[in-house]
């Protein structure tokens, strides 16, 4: 069976722009589509993550609009990119959809599921929060900030978006780094600095919406983080669990906007059980 290290990256036209996304698992079930974080391509998903959730799940993963390997400007919008999103899903011909959002693309998966309920099943909504919700705008601060760290330090700059400053933090920061390193060919394009830009304006204007529409999602929701975000502080995943009608909560200890990835293993347990 293919691994996130050797699955192939594969191309399909959405209205005339190529999208680059990547399949592992079996087919036949509904499949988990993945969406990613700001400045995110394929190579920046955890395979421990991605092969777990594909032992039994058909897996997607893709590069939406501009973004990495994928053609055209990235929207200034989570709306846009939402729909640009459901677009991927139409050119695939597919049905119905789980959505795995991380971050950015749990704004995203929280759109995608009030505009168009009938496609999704089951939602995982992890490291994100509501439209409005605490902390989310300005994102391009804490994003400058810990780069300036990073390079001060000699580190990776997700040592500091996504992990605790703790010993135990830092450790799993090594971890979860080495294994994006795993797969060596084949890897996507880097990330554009237009993207990031677009994907911040469009960060900044969710900070600033309206979440009212969340009660009238019936879907189960699974949502998870680490119990200390700084990119997207950890009450808004309280705010979530209590604004979905049909949710569960799992918040890790001694983690941050990474949570899922430091506790993999236990995660995708959980992820498991609640996508059976």
């Amino acid at each position: 069976m293919a691994t996130f290290k050797n699955t192939e990256t594969k191309e399909v036209d959405v209205n005339g722009t190529k999208f680059a996304y990547r399949e592992l698992g079996q087919k036949g079930s509904i499949p988990v589509l993945f969406l990613h974080h700001l400045t995110a391509v394929l190579e920046d998903w955890d395979p421990s993550v991605i092969d777990g959730v594909a032992a039994s799940h058909h897996v997607i993963i893709f590069d939406n609009r501009g973004v990495g390997a994928t053609e055209g400007i990235t929207p200034s919008s989570v709306e846009e990119m939402a729909e640009d999103a459901v677009a991927f899903i139409r050119a695939l011909r597919l049905e119905k959809v789980d959505l795995f959002g991380f971050s950015l693309g749990g704004f995203v998966s929280q759109v995608i599921v009030q505009r168009y309920p009938e496609l999704v099943r089951k939602v995982v909504l992890t490291g994100t929060g509501p439209a409005g919700g605490e902390g989310i705008s300005g994102v391009g601060a804490v994003l400058q900030e810990s780069f300036a760290k990073a390079s001060a330090a000699g580190k990776h700059p997700k040592h500091f978006l996504f992990f605790t400053q703790t010993t135990e933090g830092q450790a799993s920061a090594d971890q979860f780094l080495s294994r994006l390193s795993e797969r060596t060919v084949d890897r996507d394009a880097s990330v554009r600095q237009e993207t990031i830009g677009a994907q911040i304006t469009a960060i900044d204007a969710w900070g600033l919406g309206d979440a009212s529409g969340l009660n009238t999602i019936q879907h189960p929701v699974l949502v998870a983080n680490g119990d200390n975000d700084i990119m997207v502080p950890t009450i808004n995943s309280f705010e979530l669990a209590r604004r979905l009608p049909n949710a569960r909560l799992s918040i890790f200890p001694n983690a941050g906007h990474g949570g899922i990835f430091q506790h993999q293993e236990v995660f995708v347990r959980q992820a498991l059980d609640f996508l059976h």
